[in-house]
């Protein structure tokens, strides 16, 4: 019998992504300090449900070999899976303990592909990392109107990284590993619902680790009103309640899309994430 291997673990390459930008553009931080003020003052002053707003995708699939090339079906499962996830019409957020079912909803963002949508991009680099190497060789389409979206290999265990609001825009958008991308094709087991882009997307309109990226301390925040305080992120499958911080009798909210579960365990944004979003929607990301 030949030996287990170890189950993979989500690893988001975001924030290591982020502070390089940091140092790389000064007023990248200000920009950001003034966007969280901006932020604020929306998700205080919305009272209607916002209209539905519909994002376009380019996805550039950049492979060496042909298994990395990805088919159109998985790309458009990718589409659907996120239109999915954003408008709550998942079936598994039952899940959700019913302390928090009534924070699940829609959060009223829809997403399609766009005409001519799908870019192909061969090369001969085996893996790519966090540093934006991908974009270069495949440049973004016109990222103040459009999500791009750029499949590939990642290596050192990552799954995808995101560049928040008020960035670049030669380096703007999402990179997804291409065995955690869409809901068909040769799929990681744990990562095969879609949902590493649901959680990249999620950086992209402005939210954070659920643990307020710190990681391993109960000081930070995501900015959010509505997620418990929790120490650090959880991986696999945990069970309910999972407590940290002093956040029990509920614990962690470790089913919500911005934590590192397995792709069947996370099922949910929470009222306030997507008042979040819906806010950067009407500010830095309003082109889309």
């Amino acid at each position: 019998m030949p030996p287990k291997t170890k189950s993979m673990r989500r690893q988001c390459g975001t924030m290591i992504a982020h502070q390089r930008l940091l140092e790389r553009d000064p007023g990248f931080r200000m920009r950001l300090m003034a966007l969280e003020a901006q932020t604020a003052n929306r998700m205080q002053s919305a009272l209607a449900p916002p209209k539905i707003r519909t994002i376009k995708v380019h996805a550039h699939v950049v492979y060496n070999t042909p298994a990395e090339n990805v088919s159109d079906a998985q790309v458009k499962s990718q589409i659907k899976a996120l239109d999915r996830d954003y408008a709550a019409k998942n079936s598994d957020k039952s899940k959700t303990p019913t302390v928090w079912s009534g924070l699940v909803g829609d959060a009223r963002i829809r997403f399609k592909l766009a005409p001519r949508g799908i870019h192909r991009i061969h090369t001969t680099q085996t893996e790519f990392g966090d540093d934006d190497s991908v974009k270069v060789l495949a440049p973004p389409v016109d990222p103040k109107k459009f999500l791009n979206i750029w499949v590939c290999t990642l290596g050192g265990g990552l799954l995808g990284y995101a560049q928040f609001p008020s960035g670049p825009t030669n380096t703007d958008g999402v990179v997804i590993l291409n065995k955690a991308f869409g809901t068909v094709g040769n799929l990681l087991p744990q990562f095969n619902l879609g949902r590493t882009a649901t959680h990249e997307v999620g950086h992209y309109l402005n939210l954070h680790h659920i643990w307020g990226d710190v990681g391993l301390s109960c000081g930070d925040s995501d900015n959010v009103a509505d997620t418990p305080n929790q120490e650090g992120p959880n991986f696999g499958k945990p069970s309910f309640p999972t407590v940290s911080c002093q956040n029990a009798p509920n614990g962690d909210m470790f089913m919500n899309y911005m934590d590192y579960v397995d792709d069947d365990t996370m099922v949910m944004f929470s009222a306030q994430q997507r008042l979040r979003m819906q806010a950067t929607l009407a500010g830095p990301r309003s082109g889309l």
